[in-house]
């Protein structure tokens, strides 16, 4: 039975591997995304900017709640 299964569902194996590779994809993103080491780096940057005068305190402040926030990322049937 399985080997028909295999046969019939054989036209859309490369839709299922575009879906495999698409999700491999999302989950490295969301990886980097939420990485703690990333995100120091960028708050690192962000004081930098804040420092050279390049963004004021109210944009500052609301960058650095955006990357505050991704050091908590959601889970996964769980609401914020």
């Amino acid at each position: 039975m399985g080997l028909l299964r295999e046969l019939l569902l054989l036209p859309l194996a490369p839709a299922r591997g575009a879906g495999w590779v698409l999700a491999q994809t999302v989950a490295e993103a969301e990886r980097q995304y939420y990485d703690p080491a990333v995100v120091q780096r960028e708050l690192g940057a962000l004081e930098e900017q804040l420092n050279e005068g390049v963004i004021d305190e109210a944009e500052f402040e609301r960058r650095e709640d955006e990357l505050l926030d991704r050091l908590h990322p959601p889970h996964e049937g769980m609401t914020r």
